[in-house]
């Protein structure tokens, strides 16, 4: 068992939550509290977290200051783990008056997973889309630059064709020495 201090995390239902942090760094939150701020037993959660396979491999218990100010073991999960227990509660298997905090914290449960997943690959899949786009433009202007360059180096060669017309026309008019050919 590990005594630590109290850390807030954030409230729920205006009841502010605490986390408490081991020795390794990893941070726990007693279930307790979070069952008493939505409502429902947290005995009964306890004893379902500690018969899952994956919670009850993740659970601990730690002395900490509870909210009567007085050292209490606490059985805690991580928590990196408390969305994915909050979206498990059965809101038909808690009393009435918290199947609203239940349905309405395990709504943003899915919330979370599916922003960070779809969210995150629907982000990707834009920006590979609009890097895409920009490689596809930027072809297409190396190809109208190229074309480019080629018109100016004709354009450039009749300019000097024209010059060269332009000098000898010039140079043949300040010629005053008679031709018998003219």
């Amino acid at each position: 068992m590990e005594k630590q201090n109290r850390i807030s995390i954030g409230r729920i239902n205006s009841s502010e939550i605490f986390a408490v942090s081991s020795e390794s760094g990893e941070i726990f939150v007693p279930i307790k509290p979070v069952c008493e701020a939505l409502g429902i037993d947290a005995k009964v959660q306890r004893t379902k977290l500690q018969e899952d396979e994956f919670f009850a491999s993740t659970g601990v218990i730690i002395t900490s200051v509870a909210a009567d100010k007085k050292e209490r073991e606490m059985y805690c999960i991580r928590l990196r783990d408390v969305y994915g227990w909050l979206a498990t509660i059965n809101p038909g298997k808690v009393a009435p008056e918290a199947r609203d905090a239940v349905c309405r914290y395990r709504r943003q449960c899915y919330d979370i997973l599916y922003n960070h997943f779809f969210g995150r690959s629907g982000k990707l899949r834009e920006l590979d889309s609009a890097e895409r786009d920009a490689v596809a433009r930027l072809d297409m202007l190396d190809k109208k630059v190229i074309e480019a360059e080629q018109s100016v180096k004709e354009i450039k060669a009749e300019r000097n064709e024209a010059r060269s017309n332009l000098e000898k026309i010039r140079s043949a008019s300040l010629d005053d020495s008679p031709s018998l050919f003219d």
